[in-house]
């Protein structure tokens, strides 16, 4: 039997782990809705996917701006009559500063992008998802959520906000159809962790890059905790940094 299409919608498509999830969900026959801020960047990428034959849209969106996102939902909804997942993907790592210096903007748009962000995702999805019977949502979180790292307060803290988003849509909403995993893959080789590299501030800014994984093994877990392998992480956080959750997905251990 043939597999139902899926409509996918992915935040922060432009580049690293939301691109590559785009491709590869792409690539499956999926409905992908591309998002991001920066729109000819989507836009090319959404072209380059159905060039391959593969079915995708882009929406330029700022997810710290709820009428954003939910123009972003309507459109899906519009072009696909469902949403069968939601990843919310968009953050930013700045300000990089210990939290006496830091820039108190710059600290209030990670906020807005980080925390604010997944919640209007999940304000504007969950009853539409409610709605069709159902869905699945993974939120891209962080080891950050659980640790204190030197010069990331407005990072660490955010993605705290997230795991906590997660479980609170897990115990309101798990038993009425509705899925929701975190995912946690450690260091990923993107255009994040240049910045990381640049500041110089913290252990993780002085790791090479070579020990960062692909972008493509976070949209490879992506795919696995939307389908029954996500089923026993719903309302907490996969990690990508144990052997155990390598082996479940089919990547490399770590050595």
């Amino acid at each position: 039997m043939e597999r139902q299409a899926r409509t996918v919608v992915i935040t922060g498509a432009s580049r690293g782990i939301g691109e590559a999830t785009a491709r590869l969900f792409g690539e499956q026959g999926d409905h992908v809705v591309l998002a991001a801020r920066s729109a000819g960047d989507i836009e090319r990428i959404a072209g380059e996917i159905r060039e391959r034959g593969g079915s995708a849209t882009a929406v330029k969106c700022d997810v710290a701006r709820y009428e954003d996102v939910r123009a972003l939902v309507r459109h899906a909804l519009d072009k696909h009559g469902r949403i069968d997942l939601l990843v919310n993907n968009a953050a930013i790592i700045e300000p990089i500063a210990q939290l006496a210096e830091s820039d108190p903007e710059a600290w209030a748009l990670a906020v807005d992008v980080n925390f604010k962000g997944v919640y209007h995702g999940l304000r504007e999805v969950i009853p539409a998802m409610l709605e069709q019977g159902g869905g699945t949502i993974v939120n891209i979180s962080s080891g950050a959520a659980s640790n204190a790292i030197e010069g990331w307060s407005a990072y660490c803290s955010t993605k705290a906000g997230v795991l906590s988003l997660t479980r609170c849509v897990h115990g309101e909403y798990g038993d009425r159809g509705i899925r929701i995993v975190g995912l946690s893959p450690g260091t990923v080789a993107t255009d994040m962790q240049r910045t990381i590299k640049a500041s110089g501030i913290n252990p993780v800014s002085q790791l090479d890059f070579s020990v960062h994984i692909p972008p493509e093994w976070v949209a490879r877990t992506i795919d696995y905790l939307a389908g029954s392998g996500g089923d026993a992480w719903l309302g907490t956080d996969f990690s990508l940094k144990t052997n155990e959750g390598r082996t479940a997905v089919g990547l490399p251990m770590i050595e």
